[in-house]
């Protein structure tokens, strides 16, 4: 049995690492050699002299070129990534500091029509987003929040809202309330007895929700593309704009910026770990 969970292990391992490593590997790679008929797994092998129309960039450039502005694109790759990141955190943020205040009403007071009210919050995770990409773009036309940090940023907090207050829901539901009666009866009031006490417990479930919603912001491409045609362009949808370079796509540069664009949700992910893997057993087993 121990072997079968090894070969299973090594198994799933390759799946999950070869397409990492194909897209480090391209990373350094001539572009003919990215988009040659005969795979080249090393580099530095010896291939044939590509036409003069594939070959776009040298093997080492690839990754200094991240720097340059290509054809197709507004900024270069790291003014696109900054852009992801000042929308990724302030959207995280948002939704898990509304989606943990908002559970913990529905956690802890009577709220009339509660099933209905939490049955609202999730059905907006019904309709895919992009159904309602045209009346959110007019919109946004209107309010001047077109292509801005701050239009996107309400949006994914929007839309990721839902998800953080079903999962804060949970985790708090797990919390004893008697932990919160004691700190009032020893003089705290709501406010001091739920950030002293109630928060430090829940950071469980805010380390988990922070995970996903980041993941969603971080990956997302329909609303990036369509709200922001200029501005806050995040790196999915800079992707997108180098297929319109006329000297064609450059491969190699794609490959170095998405190995950079995946690090920090794996720094992220590696860093609240412990926290992410107590949560998803959270409340599986009685006290």
């Amino acid at each position: 049995m121990r072997l079968v969970r090894v070969l299973v292990l090594v198994v799933g391992f390759l799946c999950a690492g070869l397409p990492l490593a194909w897209m480090a590997l391209s990373s350094v790679k001539e572009r003919a050699d990215t988009i040659a008929q005969h795979p080249k797994v090393l580099p530095f092998a010896t291939t044939t002299p590509a036409p003069e129309s594939l070959v776009f960039a040298p093997t080492t450039g690839s990754w200094s070129e991240l720097a340059v502005v290509h054809a197709g694109a507004q900024a270069s790759f790291w003014e696109h990534l900054g852009n992801s990141v000042l929308i990724g955190v302030l959207s995280t943020l948002c939704s898990v500091v509304l989606g943990t205040a908002c559970a913990y009403g529905f956690s802890r007071f009577r709220v009339p029509g509660e099933k209905d009210w939490l049955f609202f919050v999730l059905s907006t995770r019904f309709m895919p987003p992009l159904a309602v990409v045209v009346p959110v773009l007019l919109m946004y036309r209107q309010l001047d929040l077109a292509g801005t940090h701050l239009g996107l940023v309400l949006l994914y907090t929007v839309f990721n809202l839902s998800l953080s207050v079903w999962l804060m829901k949970g985790f708090l539901d797990e919390i004893p309330r008697a932990f919160e009666e004691a700190a009032m009866v020893d003089g705290y009031t709501r406010a001091q007895a739920f950030v002293r006490v109630v928060l430090p417990e829940a950071r469980t479930g805010m380390a988990v929700t922070a995970v996903f919603c980041l993941i969603s912001a971080w990956n997302e491409y329909g609303f990036a593309m369509t709200l922001n045609s200029s501005g806050a362009v995040t790196v999915p949808a800079y992707f997108a704009g180098l297929a319109g370079n006329i000297e064609g796509m450059p491969w190699p540069q794609v490959a170095a910026g998405a190995i950079v664009f995946v690090a920090p949700i794996v720094v992220f992910t590696v860093l609240v770990r412990k926290h992410l893997l107590r949560g998803m057993t959270f409340g599986t087993i009685k006290q």
